[in-house]
């Protein structure tokens, strides 16, 4: 049977309307990470644990197995891509790990997990994943990170969203710790109040030498020409990874500044991740910056002050020499008076006898 050319047209035209209208369906059912809730744990053979994330000191060539649970709270099964890759800490201070398009070379690298799992809603499903140390590895610390990620098609950029938790692995061996202080710079601003001190700002910046996690302290103390400590405070040096670094501020008000000021910096390590290991060389490390201050201000002051005493010192001395000038001109008058009064009255010296010398 023959089908007309006109009929044709219409089932033709027919099958590019179904396949244009199921186009749209297959992104709508694309997993929008804004509508999903999920979380990735820690986690034995049998569910989840109290652990935040995995800790595991381990030797060279040894190899361990670990679970992680991911738990999917959405109302659709949602297929999880799980990833591994070195970690990190951002700026802020917060632990990450590499993004996909930026490949791993350390301890991201030692964990194998499967490329993806499957959970349906409201389900935990429980992963294993095997952590491999190379033989030749480094002791200390290799921070990595694993996660279970959704990636999402917006236009021609893939946006990937991924929740997981850091993984710090300890190689066994020689510990070493230090928190080196660079660049640093100490600034001093005089305060125009002459009975007032300065402010000093310090800035530095603490970098991890060693080959562990570790925190500390960091203490700076400021000593004038004398060699008195006119400020000494302590502040906290948060965690720092290796190779890591971490910019410091602090700033001291009343600060008396003559001439020389000196800024010493010191930084004390303190493990972080499994404690104190047998034999961790922790070693202090110390910086010094001299500036070099003149107080305007007090020197303003004392220039005022020299000012009024040499001022008051000329007015009195201009008192006293007009005082005795006044006297001497009073003398010099007086003496006059009594010669011409003399001359005048006449007296003994002229042989006449006065009034009161004659005798009845």
């Amino acid at each position: 049977m023959t089908v007309p050319p006109l009929r044709r047209v219409l089932t033709v035209l027919a099958v590019v309307t179904l396949a244009v209208t199921a186009a749209p369906a297959v992104a709508v059912a694309e997993p929008d990470p804004k509508a999903l809730t999920w979380t990735v744990q820690p986690a034995t053979p049998s569910g989840p644990d109290q652990r935040r994330w995995i800790n595991a000191s381990l030797d060279p060539g040894q190899v361990v197995t670990e679970h992680l649970a991911v738990r999917n709270f959405s109302k659709n099964a949602v297929a999880f891509s799980l990833k591994a890759a070195d970690g990190y800490l951002t700026d802020k201070g917060r632990f990450n790990m590499l993004s996909s398009d930026r490949p791993s070379v350390d301890g991201g690298t030692w964990i194998d997990v499967q490329e993806k799992v499957t959970v349906g809603p409201g389900e935990t499903r429980v992963v294993p994943f095997t952590i491999t140390v190379p033989k030749g590895a480094a002791p200390g610390d290799h921070p990595a990170g694993i996660a279970a990620t959704v990636t999402s098609t917006g236009g021609t950029v893939n946006v990937e969203s991924r929740v997981g938790f850091r993984v710090m692995v300890r190689v066994n061996g020689t510990v070493q710790a230090t928190l080196p202080v660079q660049g640093l710079i100490a600034r001093y601003t005089p305060s125009w109040n002459p009975f007032a001190g300065g402010t000093l700002r310090v800035r530095y910046t603490v970098g991890n030498d060693g080959n562990v996690w570790v925190s500390g302290t960091s203490r700076v103390a400021v000593s004038d020409l004398f060699g008195r400590t006119s400020h000494d405070a302590t502040g906290a040096v948060e965690e720092l990874l290796p190779g890591g670094s971490r910019e410091m501020a602090t700033r001291a008000d009343g600060v008396w500044a003559l001439g020389r000021l000196r800024t010493t910096v010191t930084t004390s390590p303190t493990l972080l991740g499994d404690g104190q290991a047998a034999g961790a060389d922790l070693r202090p490390v110390s910086a010094t910056v001299t500036t070099w201050v003149v107080p305007w201000a007090q020197l303003a002051l004392l220039g005022l002050l020299a000012a009024l005493l040499v001022g008051l010192r000329a007015a009195v001395r201009h008192r006293r020499r007009r005082l005795a000038g006044l006297l001497a001109r009073a003398r010099q008058e007086g003496r006059q008076e009594g010669q011409e009064s003399v001359l005048v009255g006449g007296g003994p010296a002229d042989g006449v006898p006065d009034a009161g010398d004659a005798r009845p």
